[in-house]
């Protein structure tokens, strides 16, 4: 996989298929195009490339409105190449870029800068100064300029449309499991992994704490996670609460605790990702710690109980006919 972070970076990029837009979380909607470039890329040796945006234009032409992200770029581009993309660039969005009309960005970036052969986006693709370049707009440039316009479906799923925005509402809902499917994959935060309070070591069952600078973050609650160390291959199965901690008074403070149900060998990570895959029950208030640690090891229960089930449902589709 080949990243350029500006247009003079990106020599040699075509003759390529090309995409473009946010990818913001690169859901089950994106896949397809990505998918769709990857097929035409292959049918006529270009390389399956990605156009996509840092930071997201709406930051800069209407900040106020400007949508929390589910992905940072760098993680855009780890799904990407999941589906064959073979080379992005992450233009940086300024003014300049802004204000150019849609024959200026056809014709100066896709054309003369990435020699985009085929052009392929999905049914609501805009842009151009203000938006008021559209898909039809982009077949005629498409069409006077010499490359192939093509625009991808939109997803459905249970009779609505798959969209970041579908997504973001799902996760701050506590909806993780829903919004993995709209991914294609657990919904996952990164970050350090910081020192507590010390409460959980000595009262109840010892934590990773992470602290993280996602701007999307699951509804407060006890959810059965995947864990995993940045810095190397480990994994393991886990249990995270997102909360204030009432048990212990400490409500005015944000906290993301995880307990591994694996043994923890080779040292505390450093860097984690947590991947959420199911929500457990809402975070509540206990009489004492205790009344909380006997609640925690039943949560557990429950998390070795669902990694059961998600075990004996893979073997089932692994095993012969």
């Amino acid at each position: 996989m080949k990243v350029f972070r500006d247009l003079e970076q990106a020599t040699g990029f075509g003759p390529c298929a090309l995409t473009i837009g946010n990818f913001d979380g690169v859901h089950l909607g994106h896949r397809r195009i990505l998918q769709r470039v990857v097929e035409v890329a292959r049918e006529h040796g270009w390389r399956p490339s990605a156009l996509t945006f840092d930071p997201h234009p709406t930051r800069i032409v209407a900040p106020e409105r400007a949508p929390r992200l589910l992905t940072s770029p760098e993680r855009r581009v780890e799904l990407m190449l999941e589906e064959g993309i073979e080379q992005v660039l992450i233009l940086p969005f300024t003014h300049e870029v802004a204000r150019l009309s849609p024959e200026e960005f056809v014709r100066r970036l896709l054309v003369e800068r990435l020699d985009a052969r085929a052009v392929l986006v999905g049914e609501n693709f805009r842009f151009g100064h203000r938006q008021a370049g559209n898909i039809e707009v982009l077949a005629e440039l498409g069409r006077k300029c010499g490359f192939d316009t093509e625009v991808v479906p939109v997803v459905r799923r249970r009779g609505r449309i798959t969209s970041s925005s579908v997504i973001r509402q799902a996760i701050e809902q506590g909806r993780v499991s829903l919004a993995a499917r709209l991914l294609r994959h657990p919904y996952g935060i990164a970050g350090e992994v910081v020192k507590g309070h010390g409460i959980g070591a000595k009262q109840t069952v010892p934590t990773l704490n992470l602290a993280t600078g996602a701007l999307v973050i699951p509804a407060r609650g006890v959810y059965i996670t995947r864990t995993a160390d940045l810095e190397s291959d480990r994994r393991w199965n886990s249990i995270t609460n997102v909360g204030y901690r009432p048990t212990f008074g400490t409500e005015d403070e944000l906290s993301i605790e995880t307990f591994l149900l694996d043994p923890l060998e080779g040292g505390a990570p450093r860097r984690i990702r947590v991947e959420f895959l199911c929500r457990v029950r809402d975070e509540r208030r206990f009489e004492n710690p205790d009344a909380l640690k006997a609640q925690i090891l039943r949560d557990v229960r429950v998390a070795h109980s669902y990694f059961r089930r998600a075990k004996a449902w893979v073997g089932r589709r692994l095993a012969p006919a």
